[in-house]
């Protein structure tokens, strides 16, 4: 899963979600150098990371593209899953993706001292060129994705994953379909076996 969906499975907790947003940034122990919202927010990260790892419909979408970039298969995955969500928004939450993603922005901005240097980073790119609402078309994800194949020093191919989106379209978004309930109920379990609600992020249509 990728920005979108991590925020999206904060629900409408602000520190669960900062700490979700900038968790790839923070190693192992230092998860208890933040407070208990944020270090909430950087476990149920990991939680949906391991989780989607070893789910066998996401394993089953890097398979469809694995034999052109290899260890890069599961990021690119994590980006058409985004992809899918932004899409079928309408499907998962009565907030406009709009709506949506600018109350994300305004938050990390709001907090920006409070993300690590790796988050800063990223963060303008971000809010500029407005990822989360565009990775439901396919020019935003073609800017995303040569921006990360760039930073490979172009060894990811991941500036033709758009194509390969193109051509295994209506397979990838049905693994999606299939995934995306089942990390649902587990960020719900989470947040409520941690005295938090989900009642934003409850699947409204099948």
């Amino acid at each position: 899963m990728n920005f979108l969906a991590h925020a999206y499975l904060s629900d409408d907790n602000p520190e669960v979600l900062l700490g979700n947003f900038f968790a790839d940034a923070v190693k192992g122990k230092h998860i208890n150098d933040f407070p208990q919202g944020m270090s909430t927010g950087i476990r149920l990260h990991r939680l949906i990371d391991s989780f989607t790892d070893i789910h066998p419909v996401f394993i089953q979408s890097k398979r469809r593209i694995q034999g052109n970039y290899d260890k890069y298969s599961g990021i690119i995955v994590d980006i058409y899953y985004d992809h899918f969500l932004a899409c079928r928004w309408n499907h998962y939450s009565k907030k406009p993706l709009k709506v949506f993603t600018q109350y994300i922005y305004q938050l990390l901005i709001a907090n920006y001292n409070l993300l690590p240097a790796k988050s800063k980073r990223i963060l303008p790119f971000l809010v500029t060129q407005d990822w989360l609402t565009n990775y439901r078309n396919f020019n935003g994800l073609q800017r995303v994705f040569e921006g990360m194949d760039r930073r490979t020093h172009n060894r990811s191919g991941m500036k033709v994953a758009v194509e390969d989106l193109k051509l295994n379209y209506k397979q990838l978004e049905d693994d999606f379909k299939l995934f995306f309930p089942d990390i649902i109920s587990q960020a719900c379990n989470f947040l409520h076996e941690n005295d938090l609600t989900c009642n934003g992020i409850k699947e409204r249509v099948a």
